[in-house]
């Protein structure tokens, strides 16, 4: 319990990188589904190509229909640079429409619809809080060459952190290749934020037997020997979505439904990803139920909103949540309400930008290199 206050007192503090945090107008705070839908369409109709909304795969219904690009958040922010609208409004995350920020020209201006929308797991690993990690790690193993690698649901200044320290980006698609990349360069790996997708990519590569966690809360609690002796270093955070899955939401699955496959994502633990049939990213999820035969059942265990989803754009698929009524929406992206978006497309029609997420540009550079490398491989 106190890990997880820890936690979530970063993610709040990491809100004030931005000095533009405001809250929804009162005037828009009661307005009904029937409302909306009519001045968002109206607003959009009025903005036409200046704008394009991207709506990431974990938002909920009232934000994916009105989205120009729904999917996960990379190929999202590639997409909002190919568009070349002048205003990107990102359905999503901080962290997401900082890497849209990045990717995206210098002439288009990326929007966040709420400011609240900052990702739990990302805030596990704040840059000052890694900057001293990274002192005593490195102290721990003097005569190492450690190569740092952040996954993509990071803020932009650790990305940018890793790339000063020889290191990249990687999703969880491709976090093997991004292990290899590190191990041609460096002795060991320090992966963060999300301990399960490193372990889970480390089993991958066969080097389950060289892992050693740094649990950043506990002062007590690291070894410096371990550290030392280990070719892989998790950082202690996780998904508080995916981690919720158990073994025994597989089981329960396959008793009721004995015909059913599961798929669950990667930033899930270790024995789940054991027990499912198919491993991968939103995007593999995603595939494996648009090529799934008429009548096949399929349990994902990933984010509810993606299981809705694909319950409504495959009816002809029986999609279960792994847990049940147990499974949980993210509520970093439970901020983006619809009466944020109305209002941040009624203010760009008066020519008012809200919300408006810009790296810093030293940051910027950093973080892109980071990406570029992760492009490399």
């Amino acid at each position: 319990m106190v890990k997880m206050e820890t936690a979530e007192l970063e993610t709040d503090l990491s809100l004030f990188k931005y000095d533009n945090l405001e809250q929804l107008p009162p005037r828009y705070r009661e307005l009904d589904e029937d409302e909306r839908t009519e001045r968002i369409e109206a607003a959009l109709a009025e903005l036409g190509d200046d704008v394009v909304i991207l709506g990431h795969n974990y938002q909920r219904r009232e934000i994916v229909e009105h989205a120009d690009f729904v999917g996960d958040s990379y190929q999202l922010s590639k997409q909002a640079a190919e568009a070349d609208a002048e205003y990107v409004v990102f359905g999503g995350v901080t962290f997401m429409a900082e890497s849209a920020d990045i990717i995206t020209d210098d002439d288009q201006t990326v929007i966040l619809p709420s400011m609240e929308a900052s990702c739990p797991m990302a805030g596990m690993a704040e840059a000052l809080q890694v900057d001293s990690a990274w002192a005593e790690i490195t102290a721990a193993a003097p005569d190492a060459d450690i190569v740092p690698i952040t996954y993509m649901n990071s803020y932009a200044d650790l990305k940018a952190f890793c790339a000063s320290q020889g290191g990249l980006v990687c999703t969880s698609s491709n976090a093997h290749k991004a292990f290899e990349y590190a191990f041609e360069r460096g002795d060991k790996v320090l992966f963060l934020p999300d301990k399960h997708l490193g372990e889970n990519t480390a089993y991958r590569l066969g080097m389950e037997d060289d892992i050693a966690e740094w649990d950043p809360w506990d002062p007590e609690g690291k070894d410096a020997d371990e550290v030392a002796e280990s070719d892989i270093i998790l950082w202690d955070g996780y998904c508080q979505v995916h981690e919720r899955f158990r073994e025994d939401h597989i089981a329960a699955v396959r008793e009721d439904h004995p015909e059913a496959n599961v798929v669950v994502h990667p930033e899930c633990r270790r024995e789940v990803v054991e027990a499912a049939d198919v491993v991968g990213s939103t995007s593999t999820i995603c595939e494996t139920i648009e090529t799934a035969d008429p009548g096949e059942t399929w349990a994902i265990g990933t984010e509810i909103h993606l299981t809705n989803h694909l319950q409504r754009w495959h009816p002809d698929v029986n999609v279960l949540p792994l847990c049940g009524e147990a499974c949980m929406d993210c509520n970093a992206m439970r901020q983006i309400d619809p009466n944020y978006l109305t209002w941040v497309l009624e203010e760009l029609v008066e020519g008012r930008e809200r919300n408006v997420i810009e790296v810093a540009p030293e940051e910027k550079d950093l973080a892109g290199v980071a990406l570029d490398r992760m492009l490399e491989i």
